[in-house]
């Protein structure tokens, strides 16, 4: 597994072009996927965060949160942008974090990115996640119908 950090410096192409699609709109968004206790697979919208090149998120008690307990492996897709099919995924197992500074910065960044709406930071129940990551995919196209997308794959030698 590889952090957030470690493709920033190995393949910075990858990072900041994930980074850009993630951030598109502003705020981390994306599709997160998990595994059912049953195996099956789990998908809900979710807002990333990268702070400090690293990849965190807020999760709050949910199924979601339970299946990343349990099992740890997850997929996460970025929203799709409005003009073209390019693309970013990755695969990787998230570890909750106990980290009281940490979950206090992470916490104001979430608020301060939030700046069209007031909220509140998000509270003690949900979870302070870390993504690591094993398996980064960007599709690169020239727009909508491109019959020859550009994919680029990186694997975590870890």
């Amino acid at each position: 597994m590889a952090t957030w950090r470690d493709l920033t410096t190995e393949r910075p192409d990858l990072a900041a072009a994930g980074r850009g699609l993630l951030y598109q709109f502003g705020v981390g968004l994306g599709f997160l996927a998990t595994v059912r206790p049953d195996g099956g697979p789990r998908v809900h919208p979710m807002c990333p965060i990268l702070h400090d090149d690293r990849l965190l998120a807020f999760i709050v008690p949910s199924p979601k949160l339970e299946d990343l307990r349990r099992d740890g492996r997850y997929a996460l897709h970025g929203f799709p942008p409005a003009d073209n099919e390019d693309a970013f995924y990755f695969t990787g197992r998230a570890r909750i974090l106990d980290d009281a500074e940490l979950r206090a910065a992470v916490a104001e960044q979430f608020v301060a990115e939030r700046t069209v709406v007031t909220i509140p930071p998000p509270g003690d129940e949900q979870a302070l996640v870390e993504l690591d990551i094993d398996t980064v995919l960007l599709t690169r196209t020239t727009g909508h119908g491109d019959e020859h997308p550009d994919h680029t794959v990186w694997k975590a030698d870890r």
